[in-house]
Order: structure tokens, then sequence, then C-alpha cells
């Protein structure tokens, strides 16, 4: 049972590496009918979906592997490194090419797509970047940290840039022409890279108490998320991601609170 806090990070880790695996695989190729030997092309927007269910698989992975080491009271700093680095892969490295995808999905549709620079696509790694600088500052400063983060956790980017697919796939509300605009592309990669480092104290998805005072900006956002799905779909996840940032710059600390 000890090597279980582990072993969920490793399958973090793993499910981040099949999302990109599948993202990377993510592009028109041509296809030769059996039959009558005609050509058909085939666009990749299935293996970007599926690299989304990845990255949702790895994020249920990264919520649990903490979960699983509070209950059997077992931390170590080598689990603390290994969720690092796991989640750099799967909430930093496989959203930074759906990015990617993304810009160049949207540089092909304008006017000059041919003379389109490779140079105007890598912006997109700076999710990856600030990924692992966000990281690496959460190591050192994780003691400070108890019941919030300071700058926005990177499973929540990843998950954010992980539900693009999923607009994508089902057309979701007109959002797949907005994904294709370069200039609204770049700048959520400069929001979500400054959210990251910022000082904003964002609050865990897992509150410290099950006491009111302390779950209520968590029960605000489960409860709008579920009751918008029904009727914007997938709207909700980026919804969701809105209402975060926005409670956790107006949400108090109980502990805050009680000093002054």
């Amino acid at each position: 049972m000890k090597h279980l806090p582990n072993l969920l990070t490793l399958g973090n880790l793993f499910c981040g590496c099949i999302a990109i695996a599948y993202i990377l695989t993510a592009q028109p190729y041509v296809y030769r009918s059996v039959s009558d030997h005609s050509l058909q092309w085939i666009m990749g927007t299935e293996q970007l979906y599926m690299g989304s269910i990845f990255i949702a698989i790895a994020a249920v992975c990264d919520m649990l592997d903490g979960f699983v080491a509070r209950a059997l009271n077992i931390f170590s700093p080598i689990g603390k490194d290994l969720d690092s680095l796991a989640d750099v892969v799967s909430f930093g490295v496989a959203p930074s090419i759906i990015m990617f995808k993304c810009l160049w999905d949207a540089r092909m549709q304008e006017y000059n797509a041919l003379d389109a620079s490779m140079l105007s696509m890598v912006p997109a790694f700076l999710i990856a970047c600030f990924a692992a600088l966000r990281l690496a500052k959460y190591n050192i400063t994780a003691d400070t940290q108890k019941s919030y983060f300071i700058g926005m956790p990177v499973p929540a980017v990843g998950i954010f840039v992980g539900s693009f697919p999923l607009f994508l796939w089902n057309k979701t509300a007109g959002l797949p022409a907005i994904l294709h605009n370069t200039w609204f592309l770049y700048g959520i990669i400069a929001v979500l890279c400054f959210l990251m480092v910022s000082k904003i104290k964002f609050f865990k998805m897992i509150p410290p108490k099950m006491k009111l005072a302390y779950s209520w900006p968590q029960l605000v956002i489960v409860v709008a998320t579920l009751v918008a799905f029904p009727f914007i779909g997938f709207v909700a996840l980026p919804l969701a991601f809105v209402l975060y940032i926005l409670l956790s710059i107006v949400y108090k600390h109980p502990q805050e609170t009680a000093a002054n």
C-alpha cells in the first residue's frame, strides 16, 4: 500500500504520454478506399479528442495520488518530485502541443498560409515552460501553501487547454471559430502563463476542512458546472475555469480573516 500514491502518480505520467502520442498524430492524412481505391482526406480531430480524454484521466490520477497519500499518511520527497515531473508532462507539455495544433490550424486558414513560419506556433510551448517554473517554485514553498496555491495550479491550466479539442469535436456554440483565431490563442497563452506565476492565491479544490467557510467556493464551481452543462455542453468547462479565477481573487481564507 505504501507505493500506491507513487503508482497513481506514474499513472498520471503514463496517461500524459498517451495524450501526447494521440495529439501528435492529430493531423490530416490521406486514406485510400479498399473497395474503389479512391482517396479521402481524414481529419485528425478524433486523435485530439482522445488526447483530451487521457489528460482528464491523468487529472483523476493526480487528484487521487494526493488523496491516497493523505489517507494513508504516506509522504516522501520522491513522491513530491515525481508528482511535479508527471504534472509538467500531463498538464504542461501535452496542453502545449494542443495549443501548437490550434495555432497551426489557425495559421493554415489565413490567406498567407503557405508563408506561415513555424516560429509563429512556438509560443504554445511557453505553457510548458511556465508550468515547469510554477512547479519548481511550488516544490520549495509547498509548506506555506496548506490551503491554497500561490499562482494557478498547473493541472487547472492543463484541464482548461485540454478541453479545447472537445469544442472542436462537438462544434460547441461556435467556439471552433474562436479557437481558429491566432491572436485569441496568443492572448490565452499570455494569460495562462501570467496566472501560473502570479501572486494570486488559488484555493484548493479539496478544501482543508469540510465546513462551509472553507468549501463554499468549491461548491459554487461544482454546482454551477453541473447546472450549466445540460444547457451549454462543454462550454461549462471554461465557465468553471473563469469562476475558479474570480472566486480565488475574492475569497478570503478563514485563517486570514481570523488574523485580521
